[in-house]
């Protein structure tokens, strides 16, 4: 029997253990069991929130596994949602509060709200990765490359695309309009082309205007997903590289709005959004927790 929180960042919605106080002896497994939106509690994976590596100066520790059950580095609206519960779940009462994650240390600022619980957070999401061997990408299979951008053969169509890591590997393409594009086609063949060792996260991206855009998000290991904050980080600085906006964006992802930076003095970029816990519960091996949401206060339930 293990307890979990479920929590969201505008919709990029995740199953959080405490490491602190449950053992997960198998969490890919767990992973692919208990994010099944029909047969588990559902969501985008497991992320656990767990005590930070020797020697590693950090207040707690986050490791995130998609629905497929593989391990990524990082994910931005998740690890708003570890700050959180450290915060609320008296872990931690750090500021900024600093979390351990695959794609290093990353401080977290944080407000609260009438209550005293932790309602929106900006994290430090550090320098983003250009060089496209690092992002990584294999530039002998691409059809044509520059410094940043790339073109690709989808079922014989070319997609050009930008290249962006922040500490996982995203791939930025500007369209016209977002909603018209086959992302649940697309999405996979770009994820798996063979030009990405380590498999690709792929963003579709309409710009309004300098300040604004609207973007949807292919997530590797999960498909198509509500929100992607690392994505979003990398939509803004792909938008500077090419022209497109400016250094500060507000994006707009199907769960709601995001703000980035990203800052020229330091080149780090800053992501600014809300964490949400829905409910805890236990799960029982084997089988589903019965949970659901108040609406309200999160749902305490076995």
């Amino acid at each position: 029997m293990v307890r979990f929180t479920k929590m969201h960042g505008i919709g990029n919605d995740y199953v959080y253990v405490n490491g602190f106080e449950e053992t997960v002896d198998d969490p890919a497994a767990l992973a692919v069991a208990i994010a099944d939106r029909h047969r588990g509690v559902g969501g985008d994976g497991l992320i656990l929130i767990l005590p930070p590596e020797a020697g590693v100066e950090a207040d707690v520790r986050m490791r995130m596994f998609n629905a497929d059950g593989s391990e990524s580095e990082m994910c931005g609206n998740g690890v708003r949602c570890v700050a959180k519960y450290a915060i609320d779940h008296g872990l931690s009462e750090s500021r900024p509060i600093r979390v351990q994650t695959g794609a290093g240390v990353l401080p977290i600022d944080w407000t609260t709200d009438r209550e005293g619980r932790v309602s929106d957070a900006t994290v430090d999401m550090g320098t983003p990765i250009l060089d496209l061997a690092a992002v990584p990408v294999d530039a002998q299979r691409l059809l044509r490359h520059d410094a940043h951008s790339g073109t690709i053969e989808v079922e014989g169509q070319p997609w050009t695309f930008v290249f962006v890591s922040m500490g996982n590997p995203h791939a930025v393409a500007y369209v016209d309009d977002v909603a018209a594009i086959d992302l649940a086609r697309l999405g996979p063949l770009v994820e798996r082309h063979g030009a990405f060792p380590r498999r690709m996260n792929v963003h579709l991206v309409e710009v309004h205007d300098s300040g604004e855009a609207t973007m949807r998000t292919w997530e590797r290991g999960s498909g198509i997903t509500l929100a992607c904050g690392t994505g979003a980080s990398a939509v803004c600085v792909a938008g500077v590289l090419v022209g497109r906006t400016d250094r500060r964006l507000l994006a707009h992802l199907p769960g709601g709005d995001l703000v980035l930076e990203w800052r020229e003095a330091d080149r780090h970029v800053l992501m600014t959004g809300p964490a949400t816990e829905v409910f805890t519960g236990t799960w029982q091996h084997g089988g589903a927790a019965r949970c659901g949401s108040t609406g309200g206060e999160p749902l305490r339930c076995r």
